[in-house]
């Protein structure tokens, strides 16, 4: 959404000026703190913005917030010496690095595909996982293209690179906000077939109550995640979580949370 702000006389826009340096100044300062080369916002804690639900790489499950990514990001607060913190925010100011450069969080960690587009705003890390499109409708049926989803009613998640698929093939999709929505779209009959990440569906099918759907084509977009930083601002945090996802893939630990969350690891993943 963009808008215009009003003109302020210079009085007023000179103290909205100084109110927001001052602000800057405390945000960035008093509680946040530098562990081995990472600015974080707070002391003591690796604050990671999310947009739930997106199972499995984050959902709430008994009151807390689980998945691959916060297994992952858990290594990098260890190897900092600090616990993690998840904020659940709108994956619009995720990708658009407005929640970083507002001081909410260190890292995004929200099943985000790298794009030339969103590096401009934000600061990717190396990639950390290898992801493809897949659709998802009632058992029988057949979209071995994207061309055949022309026929039918599509749903797709808001802002997401399967939404950008889909509309890029010239299909008018229904948007929903969140993945949870998505899948119910899906079952409430608002939509024939959803195009989704695939380990995403890939989950959903595990649950009985979606016995009666499977995965119906599958799309290789060349995608990869990538975990973000500040643009500009946070290298020595970029870095701690490249070095850690490489130590984790050595020593067995990626391969061990890929299998817990996922399934097994296919070779030279």
């Amino acid at each position: 959404m963009s808008g215009r702000i009003p003109r302020l006389p210079a009085l007023v826009a000179a103290g909205v000026a100084l109110v927001l340096a001052t602000a800057s100044a405390c945000g960035g300062g008093d509680d946040g703190a530098t562990v081995q080369g990472a600015k974080l916002v707070k002391k003591g804690q690796l604050t990671t913005c999310t947009h739930l639900p997106y199972p499995p790489f984050q959902f709430e499950k008994d009151g807390k917030v689980v998945g691959f990514d916060i297994d992952l990001m858990d290594l990098v607060a260890k190897k900092l010496g600090v616990t993690q913190k998840v904020v659940d925010t709108p994956f619009e100011t995720i990708k658009t690095g407005a929640d970083l450069n507002a001081g909410k969080c260190d890292v995004a960690a929200a099943g985000m595909t790298i794009k030339p587009e969103r590096a401009k705003f934000i600061d990717f890390t190396k990639p950390y996982f290898d992801a493809t499109q897949a659709a998802m409708s009632k058992k029988g049926a057949s979209f071995a293209s994207v061309e055949d989803l022309k026929k039918v009613k599509v749903g797709t998640q808001a802002s997401t690179t399967g939404e950008d698929f889909v509309h890029a093939a010239k299909i008018d999709s229904v948007s929903f906000d969140d993945s949870a929505a998505l899948l119910n779209g899906l079952r409430s009959g608002k939509v024939d077939v959803i195009v989704e990440d695939y380990p995403v569906v890939q989950g959903w099918l595990k649950d009985p109550a979606n016995s009666a759907y499977a995965i119906t084509g599958n799309y290789n977009t060349g995608e990869q995640y990538g975990f973000a930083v500040r643009k500009g601002k946070n290298d020595g945090l970029k870095n701690a979580i490249d070095s850690v996802i490489a130590q984790a893939r050595t020593d067995g630990s990626y391969k061990t949370i890929y299998e817990k969350w996922i399934g097994p690891m296919p070779e030279g993943h």
